[in-house]
């Protein structure tokens, strides 16, 4: 065994003492794990030991990255709430806005800054810092050429809405709310850049605190501009977008001034407009690959409409997207995390404990799924009363929680091998297999269970069910067969290409 059967006890006796506050045991770095976890009959006797790492180091980044992932996502809840006491038709305009338009959006956008994830995790954990700030800067130029872009589709809005078979009455609703966050759409364009550039360096609790912050202000601006200034559905939509210039603002003052950030960020460069090419093919891929997958939920949401019944079709199914949305929050924020362990370590020239960490994190999200699974099936009736006293939508709620049950659990899966697949920059695999898996399956068992049989609402689910299941079977069988050795001389060459830097010179330390 070498050095590791030299010294295991005093790796037991580092495993032993606890974590700091930076994912290190105090003389235990990953570059011993690595060795401790290569040589197998060693390092079974202290898993547990090593699972406890592991597991720190995860939620010391995932707790953080939840909370900012689910209050971020409760700006744009705690404004359709608003909308609703404005009147019927305000809410109708503006959710289906926020389905059909900030959706889009919101896909590619998140899609694209998964690509930020993998360059600049992997560039933190070669130590090739001056890179990051290089790598920020070009995805937020990127970022910002396609919020011009997507930006007139939120202009005329109204007629993309009526396209998709919306009255004229809310499509005209739609567009006032859509137009007003205009704003919203190129803040979200640096937004995104941001925070994956903190996350991939370990920076998360400030994100957290900025994340609830902003949201507590964000309640107050818009009881103001709905209640009191009476600004209706224009100025709640012009608040969200002025609260997301507030995390630009606050993101972006922290990354200049703290020391944190002293050697990842070095100034504006034009470097940033050097060597675009290869990161924008990686950050097409991504913004295909999750669009892809955000866009499939929210396009079964739309379809329901279409049935027969389609008041109780959508309330029924837009109550347990509700839900479901709630659970892919927490569990996006445990994706991240996981996405920045393997980026990191992967960057680092750590194979077995890039590993590991899938490991950990699975078996981890499989068991909170399983508790969440089991809250959906024991208060079923409850959860639907949360939202209606309509007796025929309780009813339509309680059939479809069994199916509700199904995509937590599965959900506890798919969007954490996704993480891992962002994290090793697999995004141009994974989104030719959603593509099959959830349009070319997935969608078509859905239409025909729903409209050719008489399961209606819960035959689309089913269809929802069989493409995540589907996919996430084939991101096992991907992940199971990954040589990780190869994951790291790929890592290696992305960094190079990416920087396109001689100075930063990235494949010297691996």
């Amino acid at each position: 065994m070498g050095s590791v059967e030299e010294n295991h006890d005093e790796v037991y006796q580092t495993l032993l003492l606890g974590l700091d506050s930076h994912a290190q045991i105090p003389g235990l770095s990953s570059a011993a794990v690595e060795e401790f976890l290569s040589h197998r009959p060693v390092a079974l006797r202290w898993y547990p030991r090593l699972v406890g790492w592991e597991s720190r180091l995860l939620w010391l980044l995932s707790g953080a990255s939840i909370i900012v992932s689910i209050f971020n996502y409760m700006l744009s809840f705690v404004t359709l709430m608003f909308t609703g006491h404005l009147g019927a038709l305000e809410l109708a305009g503006a959710s289906i806005a926020s389905v059909g338009i900030q959706g889009l959006a919101y896909g590619i956008m998140l899609g694209m800054a998964s690509a930020v994830q993998t360059v600049c995790g992997q560039s933190y954990g070669a130590r090739k810092y001056e890179a990051m700030g290089v790598i920020c800067q070009r995805a937020i130029v990127l970022h910002i050429g396609a919020a011009i872009l997507i930006s007139f589709l939120y202009w005329y809005s109204g007629a993309a809405l009526e396209a998709m078979g919306q009255s004229e009455s809310i499509a005209e609703q739609g567009q006032i709310f859509a137009r007003g966050l205009i704003p919203q759409l190129y803040a979200f364009a640096i937004s995104c850049p941001q925070q994956r550039f903190l996350q991939a360096q370990n920076i998360v609790n400030p994100l957290a605190y900025i994340a609830v912050g902003v949201f507590l202000l964000h309640v107050l601006l818009t009881w103001v501009a709905v209640f009191v200034l009476n600004y209706g559905l224009i100025g709640a939509a012009l608040t969200l977008s002025l609260s997301w210039w507030l995390l630009v603002l606050i993101q972006g003052l922290y990354i200049l001034f703290s020391p944190n950030c002293n050697q990842t960020w070095t100034g504006f460069s034009v470097k940033a407009f050097r060597g675009i090419w290869p990161y924008f093919k990686l950050t097409v891929a991504s913004a295909v690959m999750l669009c892809l997958e955000i866009w499939y939920s929210q396009g079964l949401v739309l379809i329901s409409g279409l049935l027969s019944n389609p008041t109780i079709a959508l309330d029924s199914i837009s109550i347990c997207m509700n839900y479901l949305n709630w659970d892919m929050q927490f569990m996006l924020g445990l994706a991240a995390g996981t996405s920045v362990r393997v980026s990191n370590e992967l960057g680092a020239g750590h194979p077995m404990v890039a590993k590991f960490s899938v490991l950990v994190v699975t078996t981890t999200s499989i068991i909170i799924s399983i508790i969440f699974s089991a809250i959906v099936l024991i208060f079923k009736v409850g959860l639907s009363k949360l939202f209606t006293t309509d007796t025929e939508v309780i009813e339509a709620v309680s059939n479809l929680t069994p199916l509700l049950a199904i995509s937590v659990l599965l959900n506890g899966i798919q969007p954490i091998l996704s993480g891992v697949a962002i994290g090793s920059g697999w995004q141009a695999v994974v989104a030719y297999v959603n593509l099959a898996t959830y349009y070319v399956i997935g969608l078509p068992i859905g239409c025909l269970l729903g409209f050719k049989t008489n399961l209606g609402v819960a035959g689309i689910w089913w269809g929802m069910i069989v493409g995540v299941l589907l996919q996430t079977v084939t991101l096992i069988v991907l992940t199971a067969r990954t040589n990780w050795n190869a994951e790291v001389t790929k890592a290696a060459e992305r960094l190079k290409q990416s920087a396109n830097e001689e100075a930063l010179d990235l494949l010297d330390n691996i």
